[in-house]
């Protein structure tokens, strides 16, 4: 299993990094996985500096402390091995003194952050996101609400979840927008923000419905766009001259997805090969043979 937090390396690296972030010894290595952890870690300090003002629902903390004490139960955390555990994979008499603490700490480190994480994931959304969804840019937990996304994204075991999860975000900045009309520079900068999200989203999308030649993937992309589409056209709606032209830029971006979704769709129907090219929304197909 790939998923980022339940992988005991992953884990023992998201260890480390914590330590590091908390003024630990730095262990001057690197990992595949730093980027994808940085914003669990960034949070995690966040949290640690500044953590919000939420009442957090009776129900939600007894049925995480339940979640966290069977993770405990199941990874082993706080047992001893069993009486009969055959020598073999025991250290020996001259080397246990040796190893054992180390080894301890190291597996604990692992399990330890496998709970951190996923106690950092429920609370990112749950009691953060619960405090922060409504806020806008310029809100003071506007920040907070960025990074709850960003932790979202390292907790997506593949790139169908983070495709999905940007198409949301998308969604999430609209909304924004929708309170910011008026507001030249606010409004243009938020639906920058939105287009970004939609490319990356998109892009994750189509490139693993060419990878699996099915159009699964497509169909999210379809109804993504026949919805965001309706609601960015709302957006025009008494909207100011320059609001409006920045509004229409968005709308022609999700016009140029439908026909890249629907090139596509028609490509893996006709067994074409994976296309050789791409860009920002992802594979570029070329035309079924017999077609204009």
């Amino acid at each position: 299993m790939d998923n980022i937090l339940f992988s005991r390396r992953r884990a023992e690296r998201f260890a480390q990094l914590l330590d590091e972030a908390n003024g630990g010894r730095r262990h001057h290595v690197r990992s595949r996985a730093d980027g994808q952890l940085a914003p669990l870690v960034a949070v995690g300090q966040r949290l640690s500096v500044d953590p919000p003002a939420v009442e957090v629902d009776p129900d939600f903390r007894t049925g995480l402390r339940a979640m966290l004490l069977a993770t405990a139960v199941r990874e082993g955390l706080g047992t001893t091995p069993p009486a009969g555990e055959p020598a073999t994979a025991r250290p020996t008499a001259t080397t246990r003194g040796s190893l054992l603490p180390a080894v301890t700490a190291r597996r604990a480190r692992a399990r330890g952050a496998i709970l951190i994480g996923i106690a950092a994931g429920a609370i990112a959304v749950s009691g953060i996101s619960a405090a922060s969804e409504n806020a806008v840019p310029g809100d003071a937990l506007y920040g907070m609400k960025r990074s709850t996304e960003r932790a979202q994204l390292a907790l997506a075991s593949s790139d169908i979840s983070r495709g999905q999860l940007f198409l949301d975000f998308a969604r999430t900045r609209l909304g924004e927008a929708a309170e910011l009309r008026g507001d030249r520079i606010g409004y243009s900068a938020v639906l920058d923000d939105m287009d970004a999200d939609t490319r990356q989203g998109v892009r994750l999308l189509t490139a693993a419905a060419v990878q699996r030649a099915e159009p699964a993937s497509l169909d999210t992309v379809n109804t993504f766009v026949a919805g965001q589409s309706r609601a960015v056209g709302n957006l025009l709606d008494g909207a100011t001259r320059a609001d409006r032209e920045r509004t229409r830029r968005s709308l022609v971006l999700l016009d140029s997805i439908r026909e890249r979704s629907d090139a596509l769709r028609a490509a893996i129907a006709c067994g074409l090969p994976a296309p050789a090219a791409s860009d920002a929304l992802g594979p570029a197909p070329s035309a079924c043979p017999g077609t204009r």
